[in-house]
């Protein structure tokens, strides 16, 4: 059995890719602006890059990923982010920057 991936959008992709294109770096400046410690500075810079990148790619013609595989990374990135956060939380004992996460 065949199973098809439907991606259905709410927003254009331009428009998402925009979102993500100005997300990426505020999550990377995010943990430094607000005080938070070193763990979630590292945490949030690797994931703002990585969103940055997944954005930068979307946008226009020459896009090297299809759609779908697009909104499997985006799932994955909420994903690696709830448990980084909840790693944080729990190690630490920093729940603020866990939450941040």
């Amino acid at each position: 059995m065949k199973y098809v991936m439907a991606a259905s959008r709410s927003i254009p992709l331009a428009a998402h890719a925009a979102i993500e294109t100005v997300a990426g770096p505020a999550i990377m400046a995010a943990p430094l602006l607000l005080g938070f410690g070193q763990t979630a500075a590292i945490v949030g810079f690797v994931i703002g890059a990585l969103l940055l990148g997944l954005a930068i790619q979307a946008a226009g013609p020459r896009r090297t990923i299809p759609l779908s595989a697009h909104a499997g990374f985006d799932y994955t990135l909420a994903a690696v982010s709830v448990l980084a956060g909840l790693a944080i939380g729990i190690g630490t004992g920093e729940w603020v920057q866990g939450i941040f996460l």
